[in-house]
């Protein structure tokens, strides 16, 4: 969404910085269970637990202090080994990866790996009246990442943040706060640490004190996860391992999206439809804004029913699109206003969340006079799932939920669980899970389709794609874009992504603009151009030369279906994000922290936006090695900075050697019609690269018990290269319904210096390849049947 408009809170939670003082301890008695100590003190207990064998939670328990369950955390627990040493005035309680260290009075707690402290407390739990919270040392020349979506530069040491969810209507370069905010923060001395708190709060990145890192807040958990590990890839493993992992989306989610703000009655979702057909833009589905509910911005926010007026046959709608291979999505919004169809019934169903008085809790927003659905009671969760139920049974096959922060949430609501301060930064998550977890009942052969604007740590576990918000559609709102999915992904949110295009104002089209945002969106995890409708966000209803620069790309964004497939699949394995930050590539050298316009899309591609106009040439920051460019094969040294030369038809997109790429071998009109048992298996060689490896996912796209179950296929790839010989290994193991018995490959290896004089498959000679001079690429056409296939090449 959302409208015209700046956005004005209720609450918007101001938070006071008290002097917080240290609540001094002294461990009276230790006791151990497995895999958790049990330290009381003379103000408590404080619990140390280890989750895995590099996480470990510590959580203080004061006396009379009422605690919150863990919102971030999955159920279960490390079971290994852990050792206790008692010394006279510390402990030591550690796995084979991690140690904590604990002084007993005053109580202080450290972590060490490897021999060398990664944290210390500076003077273990905070509290200054109900506020509550911990301060940390930070060391020289430690860089710190996290907190969530801002845009501030990926290193945010120095500044001091809001923890409180909250809209940023038409951001651009800068922005301190905004939809989804993470307590928790990735430092280049590679910890992670979770303040697992889901109140109203704020972070000191040493702001106030160059050397202390400080999370508070006025209510809530006193509790914090500690995430180590030797690489980024494996802190973000351990600490989605803790916190839980996207689950696989439908494959029809990797497709592209026809969506604005927004389609008013049911003819013009039909041409709209008719448009992509016409102009030959695949699509795989089509999202209702608010309109769907009524006919206005105002008045209409909580009917939650078809306006018939407009949309005389949804059934009939959705059908229709369906049959066409579209799905339809539904905006939904947690705010019922008083003057909406169904705020009578919501009342009477308990569902609104009450205020000090314990009646319903209204206040005025920019929609109207509203109550807010109290997701964290189990009555409003099962009234606000009926309406969802009815809407399924219809065939909406997906969920967009906005206003999730809440966009206006008053701090004294009376949530059943808590209060709205208390509560802030967890509504989304609340809301995510209910969606997720009642979608996976109802329909538990489906994947649930579940995009939201906000949430809390951990909240990727219920398949939320967040999205960055009402971004100012002008170059300044395309230029952070890296920054946020990145920042975020480091956090385990790995489909964050952008409204392509731009969201918020432009009076004017900027052609070069926006196709200059879709072409990176190729390259993101949704691709979902989506704006206010005074300007088109879908190409489709641009002129022919902007379709016809964006209709290659759009085309691309399926061909490399089974490539990006293959990210989800690693993503739901590993928490390993689909855009990957450029330091990954080299963790030696922090200052590549910095870089926020170049990324990796998986291990092949690094992928450089352009985001200015007028670019004739793009300077990136290309890591050791040898790469490709993309669209014209041009053969770069890496290790240094390389002015990339761009057209209006290009983007900086290089290959690495040593890539295998899997794509899929034609155009579709949606993913209905993707075969993988018809694929282009691309190489890039290169005689620097004597051993390479790569891996293609496969399963029916829909089943969300395919990874559990394993009813999904794999299939490896390895190459060996010895001077102008090559051979490849090919192979494949497990099965699910649908399963291609024999797949048509065309094995494309680019850098190969002339035509092959022999090539050869299990030994036996393979006729009609082919050799492009102009390419310098070397095309093979295989039968691939067997559980193992080897092709040599000289």
């Amino acid at each position: 969404m959302t409208a015209f408009r700046f956005r004005l809170g209720l609450a918007l939670a101001f938070v006071v910085s008290l002097p917080a003082a240290a609540l001094e301890q002294t461990v009276q008695s230790v006791s151990r269970s497995d895999n958790s100590l049990t330290l009381s003190t003379d103000k408590g207990m404080v619990r140390v637990r280890f989750l895995n064998p590099e996480s470990v939670e510590v959580f203080y328990q004061p006396t009379g202090l009422a605690q919150l369950d863990s919102f971030a955390l999955i159920g279960g627990g490390f079971t290994g080994t852990t050792v206790l040493k008692e010394r006279t005035g510390s402990l030591d309680f550690s796995t084979t990866e991690l140690k904590v260290r604990i002084d007993k009075a005053p109580l202080r707690i450290r972590f060490e790996k490897d021999g060398k402290t990664l944290l210390a407390e500076n003077g273990g739990l905070q509290m200054a009246g109900s506020s509550r919270g911990f301060n940390f040392a930070l060391q020289p020349q430690e860089k710190l990442m996290g907190t969530g979506q801002r845009v501030l530069g990926m290193d945010r040491r120095g500044h001091k943040l809001p923890l409180y969810n909250k809209a940023s209507y038409g951001y651009t370069t800068k922005a301190e706060q905004m939809y989804y905010s993470l307590p928790a923060v990735v430092s280049s001395n590679k910890y992670l640490l979770l303040f697992d708190n889901t109140a109203s709060g704020e972070v000191d990145l040493g702001k106030t004190d160059a050397n202390t890192l400080s999370f508070s807040a006025v209510d809530g958990r006193t509790a914090y996860v500690v995430v180590a590990g030797d690489t980024y890839p494996e802190i973000l493993a351990n600490y989605t391992a803790v916190t839980g992992r996207q689950p696989l989306p439908p494959r029809w989610a990797l497709g592209n999206f026809a969506s604005r703000f927004g389609y008013r009655n049911d003819a013009e979702v039909r041409a709209t439809a008719a448009k992509f057909k016409q102009t030959g833009f695949p699509v795989d589905a089509l999202i209702l804004d608010l309109y769907w509910f009524g006919p206005d911005i105002k008045g209409h926010m909580g009917n939650l029913a078809w306006d018939k007026k407009a949309f005389p046959d949804p059934e009939g709608l959705i059908a229709d699109l369906k049959k066409d291979g579209i799905n339809t999505i539904l905006i939904t919004e947690p705010f019922i206003l008083t003057s909406s169809k169904r705020w009578n019934e919501a009342v009477a169903a308990g569902a609104i969340a009450p205020g000090p008085d314990g009646k319903p809790k209204t206040f005025d927003f920019y929609f109207g006079n509203t109550g807010l659905v109290d997701v964290f009671n189990p009555k409003a969760q099962d009234w606000f799932w009926g309406i969802y139920r009815g809407l399924k049974k219809q065939g909406v096959a997906g969920w967009w939920g906005d206003l999730g922060e809440p966009e206006v949430h008053p701090g004294d609501t009376r949530h059943l669980i808590g209060s709205g301060d208390a509560l802030h930064n967890a509504y989304g998550h609340q809301w995510a899970k209910m969606v997720y977890e009642n979608a996976l009942k109802d329909t538990p052969d489906e994947r649930p389709f579940n995009m939201m604007r906000s949430g809390f740590a951990g909240s990727q576990r219920y398949g939320m794609m967040p999205w960055t918000g009402d971004v100012s559609r002008e170059w300044n709102g395309l230029k952070p874009q890296v920054e946020l999915a990145l920042q975020m992904g480091l956090l385990g949110l790995a489909y964050t992504h952008s409204d392509l295009g731009g969201f918020a104002g432009g009076e004017k089209f900027d052609a070069e603009m926006y196709i200059r945002w879709l072409q990176y969106g190729v390259f993101q995890p949704v691709y979902r151009p989506h704006a206010q409708d005074h300007i088109p966000s879908e190409p489709v209803f641009h002129d022919a030369a902007v379709q016809d620069v964006l209709r290659p790309f759009v085309n691309l964004r399926y061909r490399l279906l089974p490539y990006n497939y293959t990210l989800a699949y690693q993503n739901s394995m590993t928490g390993m994000p689909l855009m990957r930050p450029l330091f990954f590539s080299d963790e030696s050298k922090p200052a590549l922290i910095d870089n926020a316009q170049t990324y990796f899309w998986g291990d092949a591609f690094l992928v450089t936006p352009v985001t200015e106009p007028g670019m004739s040439a793009v300077p990136v920051d290309v890591p050791k090695g040898v790469w490709f460019d993309y669209w014209n094969g041009t053969r770069i040294i890496g290790g240094k900075r390389v002015d990339v030369p761009v057209s209006l038809k290009t983007i900086p997109v290089l290959v690495k050697a040593g890539s295998f790429v899997p794509m899929a071998a034609e155009n579709m009109s949606n993913t209905t019609q993707y075969d993988s048992a018809k694929l282009q298996l691309h190489y890039y060689a290169d005689a620097s690269v004597k051993s390479a490896t790569g891996v293609m996912y496969d399963d029916d796209g829909k089943d969300p018990q395919a990874l559990a179950s394993g009813r999904f296929e794999r299939l490896d790839f390895s190459a060996k290269q010895r001077g102008k010989s090559l051979s490849i290994t090919f192979q494949r193991q497990g099965d699910f319904a649908g399963k291609p018995k024999t797949r048509a490959i065309e094995l494309v290896v680019h850098n190969w210096p002339a035509p092959a004089k022999r090539i050869q498959a299990d030994g036996k000679a393979v006729a009609d390849s082919r050799y492009d001079q102009a390419a310098r690429s070397l095309h093979i056409p295989l039968n691939w049947t067997a559980e193992r296939l080897e092709l040599s090449l000289h």
